[in-house]
């Protein structure tokens, strides 16, 4: 178990990270969500020993490991760029990190061979690095980084420099490459729908503060704070002072008898529903909505209660 306790870094007048405390369980695959300059590199690099915490401590199993040198803290690192060896082959790569751990010439073998099925690239072995695509690319560096069983994996948008298809694809399979090894991970992005993806618990961070850690499922139907919706992307926010509603997009459907009374604004088909802009006694809100509805129309909407949240002013 890794956890960050109470940690700030500042650098200057700049708090990157601020009092923040953050538990990480064995065989997790925690996401640490939050905008561009928000902290999340400067935690990659409290964990990896890189950056020193100008407070709070750094705890590793239960021991303070806030002055453990990087190499002696069992970290693998993936990064948005593959930063293959272009001089080695694919399986050259993979099994630098097996020589530095001193296992012999067999095991190596195969443990190579094992982390290219597990990454779909079974016979790319012999390939050089310069003939891969970038989807193969990250692949054979997800393989370089598990194949030394670390103790903790951390991914820094390993996906963003990807095309939409290809990072889909990597999104929908990394969750079961890093299960089948039990390796513990923290992964950083920007992206909700790719955090939701792949976390087991997301962490939202702004300006260096944590301010929700929750499963993707609760966090997105309880986001407890405005702060955390919006991030979310939770549009419809109404009510004022310390209780308002979150009322989400697909919490509405047309029926006579609904409780709300609205205008639409705007209707735009989206293949399986539409997305609609309506004004109401709540003020503009947008829906997804199975059924069509004219601009200019009034209709009656039912909202589900269990798509509707309260949350604090926040």
């Amino acid at each position: 178990m890794w956890e960050l306790r109470n940690i700030s870094v500042r650098f200057g007048a700049v708090s990157a990270l601020d009092d923040l405390s953050l538990t990480i369980e064995k065989g997790q695959i925690m996401v640490v969500l939050g905008p561009s300059g928000c902290g999340k590199s400067t935690l990659l690099r409290v964990l990896a020993g890189l950056q020193p915490p100008d407070e709070g401590t750094v705890w590793i199993d239960g021991l303070d490991a806030t002055d453990r040198a990087p190499h002696r803290r069992g970290i693998g690192v993936m990064f948005q760029a593959p930063t293959l060896f272009p001089h080695r082959t694919v399986a050259q790569n993979i099994e630098f990190g097996l020589r530095m751990v001193g296992l012999d010439r067999p095991g190596r073998a195969a443990r190579v061979a094992e982390m290219l099925d597990l990454v779909g690239l079974p016979d790319f072995g012999d390939r050089t690095v310069e003939n891969l695509s970038g989807g193969e690319a990250q692949r054979v560096a997800l393989a370089r980084s598990l194949a030394p069983e670390p103790a903790l994996l951390l991914l820094d948008e390993p996906l963003a420099a990807l095309d939409r298809s290809l990072r889909d694809r990597l999104v929908a399979e990394l969750p079961a490459m890093l299960r089948a090894t039990g390796t513990t991970a923290v992964h950083v992005t920007h992206d909700h729908d790719e955090a939701f993806a792949i976390a087991d618990r997301v962490a939202v961070v702004e300006r260096g503060r944590l301010l929700r850690v929750a499963p993707p499922e609760r966090l997105f139907a309880d986001p407890q704070t405005e702060a955390v919706a919006r991030f979310l992307g939770h549009v419809n926010i109404v009510g004022e002072g310390g209780s308002r509603r979150v009322i989400r997009r697909d919490a509405a459907t047309i029926d006579e008898e609904g409780e709300l009374r609205v205008t639409v604004v705007e209707s735009r088909f989206r293949g399986d529903h539409h997305d609609v802009t309506v004004s109401s006694d709540l003020g503009m809100l947008e829906f997804r909505l199975t059924e069509s509805a004219s601009p200019g129309a009034q209709i009656q909407l039912r909202l589900d209660p269990a798509r509707v949240a309260v949350i604090g002013g926040n």
